[in-house]
């Protein structure tokens, strides 16, 4: 495949710019669970976030012991590449010139799914430089280092050109960030007309305020989550225009049913269930257009 060339950036790694940003830093430098390195082995893409789809029971019908749990593992794997590919469909047509941007991308499994499905250049961007140097190994070994490349640096202040990508997205990262000045970010680096893409987990103002549950996974992450409201009103205000707004939450239950049962659990899945069940909590895919 042919790899398309990026311009030169500084690979001076910024210090954080709050002490809030040197905490996430610090957490997801030491972050090492099983739950993302164990599914990521299965087939070199390492991601951090959830899955989506029916469970295939088939897949480890009738195993039993170590047997059954790596094919679970494997299914687990499975529901998490078809988010990201669910995700990469709202993208929109995709050229092999075109500039992609990864807002919070962890070890770099999206960024290498966006690479071999459009064959064009990927940033990512991380405040974690244990991350960031994972992921760039891995484009490495991959031979597409040339064309994909993580940077440790504040999705609030990236390191590319006003209007510089055509699409832009966040993977279950925006609940670190102030989202007005997310958006704000985002519309900067865009293209007029560019896409822009989130899959997050997000309070249900309908349920009136933020559960126990919710409450929960806030503490366990070290991090913010917005309602559902707050996304579409920063988005407006940073002149983004939704195209798709998609609840996946009856999508995720299974992945989260499936997890429960595995060797993988971190202590997080009641919440995660228990507020999907009572909705309080939502599953959300939102694609939008600056204009």
């Amino acid at each position: 495949m042919t790899q398309t060339a990026q311009p030169a950036i500084s690979v001076t790694i910024p210090g954080p710019a709050t002490p809030y940003q040197g905490d996430i830093a610090h957490y997801w430098d030491h972050e090492a669970r099983p739950v993302n390195l164990r599914l990521g082995d299965v087939d070199g893409l390492y991601h951090h976030h959830y899955g989506i789809g029916a469970v295939d029971d088939s897949a480890f019908a009738g195993s039993q012991g170590s047997d059954r749990e790596t094919k679970l593992i494997a299914e687990l794997h499975r529901l998490e590449s078809a988010q990201a590919d669910l995700l990469l469909d709202h993208l929109g047509p995709i050229r092999r010139d075109a500039r992609l941007v990864d807002a919070g991308c962890g070890r770099g499994g999206s960024m290498v799914m966006a690479h071999h499905r459009f064959g064009c250049a990927v940033d990512g961007v991380t405040l974690s430089a244990k991350q960031a140097e994972f992921a760039n190994r891995r484009a490495r070994e991959l031979d597409i280092d040339a064309s994909v490349r993580a940077h440790v640096c504040n999705m609030l202040d990236m390191p590319f050109a006003s209007g510089q990508a055509r699409a832009s997205w966040n993977n279950e990262s925006s609940m670190y960030v102030d989202l007005h000045d997310l958006f704000a970010e985002h519309a900067r680096i865009l293209a007029p007309g560019g896409r822009y893409v989130t899959i997050t987990g997000c309070w249900n103002p309908v349920y009136g305020q933020p559960s126990k549950w919710v409450s929960q996974i806030n503490a366990h992450f070290e991090c913010n989550i917005h309602s559902r409201r707050e996304y579409l009103r920063a988005m407006a205000d940073n002149r983004f225009v939704p195209q798709a707004i998609i609840d996946l939450t009856p999508a995720t239950l299974p992945y989260w049913e499936l997890r429960a049962t595995s060797s993988l659990t971190t202590g997080i899945e009641d919440a995660f269930l228990n507020s999907y069940r009572n909705g309080s909590f939502q599953y959300l895919l939102i694609a939008a257009d600056r204009i």
